[in-house]
């Protein structure tokens, strides 16, 4: 008979327990989760700090954190702390034991690896009693990003290449020299102008010299960047490396351009997150203020049609009132844009164009795509 009281009074204080922890676990449990940076760029490295506070008299015998973050933030190894990747999101999970009027604070350190916009929407305060039996959820929202802009790649990696696209255009440098500024004179290269020889030179070295042109200060730039892989693609981009790298070129031309003094824009036929399904345009300007609009719009792309590039092109050809230089990043040239081009040189547009099938994808940049489409839901 003893022992049936003694499995009632058991089953009786389990029950009250789990109640307990159920009606009272979530009352003054406070969770905040920030970045120590509001900005930063790709390949930084940062701290998202967590603060948890049990402001009770009632412990914690067990509390569950968890939310979704960007895939391109990666977590050094850390105990406590379950993570499993997917590609564009991951699946982050912390678990603590928290005594009364206690209040942790958590230091991740986190390298973002991925351009883009990391945002703290929600996260899910899980917590129960000492068997795990009864628990109960809270879901916190937030409103909290940090913007990661592209690495602009160096100034000795932005040498447009000299090559050809459909056969007959050359690529030249993307900065048209001012034919009013000349500088000195230069050995005669294949395609400068008879108008150009400097005769006196010429006379004097014993060899065919030209007017060295400088380059003038009061010049626009325009860098535009076509997602499409080809002609007639639709919807999905394939070579997503190759786009992410013309991002990267792009910032450190505008970063180059913008510190000598040329008004610079950017322009892409992708589309901004949570934007509609239209391409992006950023007038070109000058200033310190310049560069970090253009930074933060490339941050926000996402690498989905939202609109053909030749169709941009037209666009510009009405848009642009006074005179641009326009780099053009593309991996194909169809005939509606070259005749798109065609019209904006014959409004007195200089048009460039750089093929991205000739730059290489930096061997770093190719490895974390691949380990990226690969994760899987792997824990790390």
């Amino acid at each position: 008979m003893h022992i049936h009281w003694l499995i009632l009074i058991a089953a009786a204080l389990y029950v009250v327990q789990g109640q307990i922890f159920y009606r009272l676990g979530q009352r003054k449990l406070t969770y905040d989760r920030t970045f120590s940076e509001s900005t930063c760029y790709q390949g930084d490295r940062i701290e998202m700090v967590e603060v948890i506070a049990n402001r009770k008299l009632l412990p914690l015998p067990w509390l569950r954190i968890e939310s979704m973050l960007h895939a391109g933030m990666r977590f050094q190894a850390q105990h406590n702390l379950d993570i499993s990747n997917g590609l564009f999101v991951q699946n982050h999970k912390s678990f603590f034991s928290l005594l009364p009027y206690t209040r942790v604070t958590r230091r991740h350190h986190v390298t973002c690896t991925q351009r883009g916009v990391y945002r703290i929407h929600a996260v899910s305060l899980t917590c129960g009693d000492l068997f795990g039996h009864y628990n109960k959820s809270n879901r916190q929202s937030f409103d909290t990003e940090l913007i990661v802009y592209p690495s602009p790649l160096p100034g000795e990696e932005l040498r447009i290449p000299s090559q050809s696209w459909q056969g007959d255009v050359t690529v030249r440098r993307w900065i048209a020299p001012d034919p009013f500024m000349v500088a000195g004179a230069r050995e005669y290269r294949a395609g400068d102008s008879l108008k150009d020889i400097n005769w006196k030179a010429t006379a004097r070295t014993g060899a065919l010299q030209v007017h060295q042109h400088d380059y003038t200060a009061d010049q626009r730039l325009m860098l535009l960047i076509n997602i499409e892989d080809h002609e007639r693609m639709w919807g999905t981009v394939q070579e997503t490396e190759r786009v992410e790298l013309a991002i990267r070129y792009a910032a450190g031309l505008a970063q180059y351009a913008l510190s000598q003094g040329i008004e610079t824009g950017f322009g892409t036929n992708a589309k901004l997150e949570e934007g509609p399904r239209q391409p992006v345009r950023c007038e070109p300007r000058s200033g310190a203020d310049q560069l970090t609009a253009l930074y933060e719009q490339m941050a926000r792309l996402v690498i989905e049609p939202g609109a053909a590039f030749y169709t941009m092109l037209e666009d510009e050809a009405e848009l642009a009132e006074r005179t641009y230089d326009y780099l053009l990043m593309t991996a194909f040239v169809s005939e509606q844009m070259e005749a798109a081009i065609e019209r904006l040189r014959r409004d007195g547009h200089r048009v460039e164009v750089l093929d991205l099938r000739a730059l290489p994808i930096p061997e770093e940049e190719a490895q974390e795509q691949t380990t990226l489409r690969d994760a899987g839901g792997e824990a790390v």
